[in-house]
């Protein structure tokens, strides 16, 4: 099964030759080599690119296993450079090779190589990023399948809804579409966290057990899309775990769950203030396959995995995403009274901003006026969107809001944002 990753595709044609090493991360197994080695090797070579002058390395490759050595691998590379055209360097695991910085940072001396590299999160997380190449890296953050990748492998009779049922269940992992039972499915993600996510932050951290990790990805895991802390997750793990944890471990736990690309945070942000407000926050899993197999896909609750799955769509497409709070004035039994309301996201990309609600179900007036009061007290200009889970036609309605169906929006982000 082949899978069109054209939007990562596009980056990485965007981003040839400009001086930079191009640097693919992501959480383990979403398709980091997949997208290097067999997508854009092939649009190098539709391209008129010779193959003697794309040089691929796959460092996980046991038949490799000597350019493990720094000084093979700089050799190694160096001896396929035979001319002065350009020369396509892809290495693959670059982290498993030590000291691999100064591998890099000396290919960067040839004036006629273009550097890619992808590194899984062991040793290779996103907050290396910023001292390993010394301002020379160009991170290209990769995801798992977004709904209208995964919807484009399904049968072409597969209606929307059972597709979002498996999307929501299964998640985007590329591996897990091959898997053709549900046993197989679970077996493969639950497995990724015991034997991958985990192990690979225990043994970088050198965490002595595995025991507060493991309750703490189940605690984010049960409460995607609901506000919380370090210091509240604390007294949860006195209280309902038996464990003490302090609130600057669980801090330190929460930044390794984010190094190694499982869990992003949104922070709260004043929207008529302008500020942020550092805490309480939210959490989001990068996939839901991911986040369900943590739970046993015991707790399948549609209206979060929904807003979880939004989250992601908007963070994969380059928006900066935050949780929007708007302070109203409300009449209760007379009296005028302060509340404040929250925006599920605010999306920002430029000079682009969007206020989005995410509705699981919009059925009766109590509920529309629920969703949209918040969007209401918002006195700027930039658009407001609510996305139904049920089926709608997406339009305008008499207040200025885009209420746009689901199907829409995950299928073609970008045009529903846009309508």
């Amino acid at each position: 099964m082949e899978i069109s990753r054209d939007l990562y595709l596009q980056k990485l044609i965007d981003h040839k030759h400009n001086g930079l090493v191009k640097i693919i991360t992501g959480v383990r197994r979403c398709g980091k080599s997949y997208l290097l080695f067999t997508l854009f090797y092939n649009h190098l070579v539709h391209e008129g690119v010779k193959e003697d002058h794309i040089i691929r390395v796959s460092l996980e490759d046991f038949g490799n296993k000597n350019l493990l050595n720094p000084d093979e691998l700089y050799t190694y590379v160096k001896l396929q450079i035979q001319d002065k055209n350009t020369y396509y360097i892809l290495l693959d695991e670059i982290q498993l090779v030590p000291n691999f910085e100064s591998v890099i940072n000396g290919f960067l001396h040839f004036p006629n190589v273009d550097i890619y590299v992808t590194g899984s999160n062991s040793k290779f997380l996103s907050s290396d990023i910023i001292t390993e190449f010394r301002g020379r890296g160009d991170e290209i953050r990769i995801y798992p399948l977004c709904f209208a990748e995964f919807y484009s492998t399904l049968e072409s009779h597969t209606s929307f809804s059972r597709a979002w049922l498996q999307y929501a269940t299964y998640g985007g992992m590329p591996l897990c579409l091959t898997m053709k039972t549900e046993a197989d499915k679970i077996n493969y993600l639950q497995g990724l966290f015991t034997t991958t996510y985990l192990a690979d932050i225990i043994n970088r951290h050198h965490l002595r057990g595995n025991t507060e990790i493991n309750e703490l990805t189940d605690i984010i895991a049960s409460s995607i899309g609901s506000l919380t802390n370090p210091l509240k997750l604390s007294n949860t793990f006195n209280s309902k775990k038996n464990l003490k944890l302090s609130s600057n471990t669980i801090s330190t736990y929460l930044d390794y769950l984010q190094d190694s690309f499982l869990i992003e945070k949104a922070m709260r942000y004043d929207i008529k203030g302008k500020r942020y407000i550092n805490t309480p926050s939210k959490y989001y899993f990068v996939d839901m396959g991911l986040r369900n197999a943590r739970l046993s896909f015991r707790q399948q609750e549609y209206n979060h995995i929904m807003e979880n799955v939004i989250y992601n769509e908007l963070k994969l497409r380059g928006y900066s995403v935050d949780v929007g709070v708007v302070e109203t004035s409300l009449k209760v039994d007379g009296t005028s009274k302060r509340k404040q309301l929250e925006v599920d996201f605010v999306a920002n990309m430029g000079n682009r901003r969007y206020y989005i609600q995410c509705a699981y179900q919009m059925h009766d007036a109590k509920k529309r006026q629920q969703e949209q009061s918040s969007l209401l007290g918002i006195n700027d200009a930039f658009k407001k969107i609510i996305i139904v889970g049920e089926e709608v036609l997406t339009g305008y309605n008499e207040q200025g809001i885009l209420i746009a169906s689901l199907f829409d929006f995950l299928l073609d982000p970008i045009k529903t944002l846009n309508w």
